[in-house]
């Protein structure tokens, strides 16, 4: 008769005292687990997508997530890395960032290169940097850029920095875009131009928006960069997303011929949203 071997214990003791662990139960344990840390991960993030205060302090984080402070630490610290969470610089509070969006436009469709031959002609005709860029909490991001082709004093911004919204014309032209109610709960109580570090007063800025809607284009007269100036239209596309074209210059320039540039600008956003339509 064929040899009988005992079976092995699946888990527990063995008769040597030493614990058997099941391969498939670590492996179920450590997808449990990874699983749950997902979960979490996701928690934080949708915490963040639906603030509407202009970002979280980490202690808020925590109390909503209902989390051990160390999880969310350890969680935060990881979509940093990956880029789907920022700190603001200068107040510290957390809010979603640009890996996370970029992954949001690349989920509809590219928008940047449907609307790119726009942009480079854009470019070519004002001899002027062009850039493209969406509203990330209360910061404009720029996803896309054409520099200048011939020009020997430009400006330039990298592809992925964050400035503020309320005093840049790529800004302004998206904050006058959310609905009033919106605009009222996301602005900060106190506003601050960089260049000049002066207040600013919220009455104003809100009535300055009114009339960025009612024309379209929106204007940042050495606001935010001292010496520099710039034209920003939005753009809509089918799903509702909307992003903002702008064109940054030194002041000389915008000042000697801002009608031109913005009537430019109304021309191409109309062309840009007429190919949108039929994209």
């Amino acid at each position: 008769m064929p040899d009988m071997a005992e079976e092995a214990p699946r888990s527990g003791g063995n008769g040597d005292g030493a614990t058997v662990t099941e391969p498939g139960r670590e492996a179920e344990q450590e997808q449990r687990s990874g699983v749950q840390v997902l979960a979490r991960a996701a928690t934080i993030l949708r915490l963040l997508a639906a603030d509407s205060s202009g970002g979280l302090t980490f202690s808020e984080l925590v109390a909503r997530a209902g989390l051990p402070r160390t999880t969310v630490h350890r969680i935060r610290y990881a979509l940093e890395e990956e880029g789907f969470v920022c700190a603001d610089e200068a107040t510290g509070r957390l809010h979603l960032g640009p890996g996370l969006l970029q992954l949001a436009v690349a989920s509809r469709r590219d928008l940047p290169t449907v609307v790119s031959p726009y942009l480079e002609r854009l470019s070519r005709e004002l001899n002027e940097t062009v850039d493209l860029g969406v509203l990330d909490g209360m910061h404009v991001l720029f996803i896309a850029q054409h520099p200048a082709p011939q020009r020997s004093l430009m400006v330039v911004s990298r592809v992925g920095a964050r400035f503020p919204a309320f005093c840049t014309s790529n800004g302004k032209v998206l904050l006058a875009q959310l609905p009033p109610d919106e605009l009222k709960r996301r602005l900060p109580k106190r506003l601050e131009t960089p260049s000049q570090h002066t207040p600013v007063s919220r009455d104003d800025l809100l009535r300055e928006l009114e009339e960025v809607r009612r024309t379209g284009l929106a204007f940042d007269r050495e606001e935010h960069h001292a010496g520099i100036c710039g034209a920003g239209v939005a753009i809509t596309d089918l799903d509702g997303s909307v992003a903002a074209i702008s064109v940054p210059m030194p002041a000389a320039r915008f000042y000697a011929d801002a009608d031109a540039i913005s009537a430019t600008l109304l021309r191409v956003r109309d062309e840009i949203q007429i190919a949108l339509q039929g994209a």
